[in-house]
């Protein structure tokens, strides 16, 4: 069973690192950031489009683990983006063999988005990769609905969806997603727990900082693996800032969350 270790889920290593990691718990992927951000305070500070030494690094480990690059981030619209400005990290992701750039989208002007949007899928594709709009609810693409209905403006077969279990939840009218599951716009999944509510404030905490493991919350993980298309690729997403905290090492929160997912996915 394929199964990707997402940066987040160790936010204090670097993709190298994340490499390593991934293979020893069993996972055939990682979805790395390509350098680090501010948001995740616990990621140490590298940039793989600056830093040739650690691209060099990055992918020695992956060559040396049969580790593979399945999705890579941080490419964000906003209103003020230039999107020529990110052809130097498509390039390192097309280096590293990543089929998909994960897209955020903040831009306030549905119509700018838009344009914005093909012009990136265009760039992308000179370097065959594909993008996915991750919907998210502190975003201006809140929901799967929003996401689909951004793909269908821009009318393209390379532009699809990152699913994230979490968002679902957090983005309101669960029943009416669950129904658009196997829609094969969806190119990617990730998978973590958690309480049936969260404070709107703590949304970002949550997303980025402490999630529960898969199983250990009250998300109906069961339903919404049998709801996706078979052959979906997934993640583990699961920060855990407190076992971090407590001094628990990135590869054992890997072990404890990799284990937990494949427990769901094999139930």
């Amino acid at each position: 069973m394929r199964l990707s270790l997402d940066h987040i889920s160790v936010t204090d290593t670097t993709p190298s690192q994340l490499a390593d990691i991934a293979a020893a718990t069993g996972c055939t992927g990682i979805c790395p950031f390509l350098h680090s951000m501010a948001v995740l305070p616990a990621m140490p500070d590298y940039d793989l489009i600056a830093d040739p030494a650690e691209r060099r690094a990055t992918k020695a480990a992956l060559a040396a683990s049969g580790v593979t690059v399945d999705l890579v981030y941080p490419f964000t619209i906003a209103g003020r983006t230039v999107v020529a400005a990110f052809e130097p990290a498509l390039e390192v992701a097309a280096e590293l063999g990543a089929p998909l750039a994960n897209i955020l989208c903040y831009d306030r002007d549905p119509a700018r988005l838009v344009e914005k949007l093909a012009e990136l899928a265009d760039l992308a594709a000179g370097y065959r990769i594909g993008l996915a709009i991750e919907f998210y609810p502190p975003s201006q693409i809140r929901t799967l609905g929003d996401a689909l209905a951004l793909i269908g403006a821009v009318d393209r077969e390379d532009v699809g969806v990152t699913l994230d279990l979490l968002h679902i939840m957090r983005g309101g009218d669960v029943a009416g997603t669950m129904r658009h599951l196997a829609d094969p716009r969806i190119c990617f999944a990730q998978l973590s727990d958690g309480p049936l509510d969260m404070a709107a404030e703590r949304l970002e905490w949550e997303a980025g900082l402490q999630r529960q493991l898969p199983g250990e919350g009250s998300f109906d993980i069961a339903a919404l693996l049998s709801a996706l298309r078979p052959g979906l690729p997934f993640s583990v997403e699961a920060p855990q800032e407190a076992a971090r905290k407590a001094g628990v090492s990135p590869l054992e929160r890997a072990r404890r969350a990799v284990a937990a997912t494949f427990a769901v996915m094999t139930h």
